[in-house]
């Protein structure tokens, strides 16, 4: 059975330092007709859960702690039973939505297996201390969460982020991987390592 990476698109609100956003995320879910994994429960469980069907979740997977990655997750445990792993420097985080949720610790290097493919852990701090891109070389893909975008690094006006530190994660973690590799984003449209890396040198000048 062949490995598929499909992308649900849910909505809700983005809340950090007292201020609330709206906004669309991808949750991705990478696995066979059998089972997958869900990165990223964002906003809606019952959207989740219509696209997993009957597969087995093997894990769900948090990029990262803010709450509009992780508001669904509460939900998708109660109905799936799945392990969460997430990097625990985002803890505090994490806390302020799913206070009590048990989660496995990620760490940079461990490897997450669904559907004969592997999903290696990047740790990618900047936009938050935590952060972590799941690479898979056999589909050519990474998952960025919101470390990288389509023009650009992840936000870092925020608390717990930083902007030397995203460029930092960013030039040795990402720029490194194939020029070709996908690049499938925490919002909006995905992009490539190589379109990316093309324009680092100005996201240095620019500043933020």
């Amino acid at each position: 059975m062949s490995v598929t990476v499909d992308r649900v698109v849910t909505s809700g609100v983005f809340s950090l330092d007292g201020q609330d956003f709206d906004v669309d995320n991808n949750v991705w879910l990478v696995g066979d007709e059998s089972e997958v994994v869900v990165v990223d429960a964002a906003h809606d469980a019952q959207a989740i859960l219509d696209a997993v069907g009957d597969r087995r979740v093997v894990a769900i997977v948090c990029t990262h702690a803010h709450n509009d990655h992780v508001n669904a997750v509460r939900a998708l445990v109660a109905a799936t039973g799945a392990v969460v792993r997430l990097h625990p420097d985002d803890g505090m985080l994490w806390d302020v939505v799913n206070a009590g949720v048990p989660f496995e610790p990620l760490a940079d290097g461990d490897e997450i297996r669904v559907a004969g493919t592997v999903l290696q852990v990047l740790h990618t701090p900047g936009h938050s201390p935590g952060g972590v891109c799941l690479y898979a070389p056999e589909l050519g893909i990474v998952l960025s969460g919101d470390t990288l975008f389509h023009g650009g690094p992840g936000a870092t006006g925020r608390s717990f982020s930083d902007f030397p530190t995203i460029l930092d994660s960013i030039r040795e973690r990402l720029l490194r991987l194939p020029a070709d590799t996908r690049v499938l984003t925490g919002h909006g449209d995905e992009t490539t390592i190589g379109a990316e890396g093309d324009s680092y040198d100005e996201w240095v000048v620019r500043g933020h």
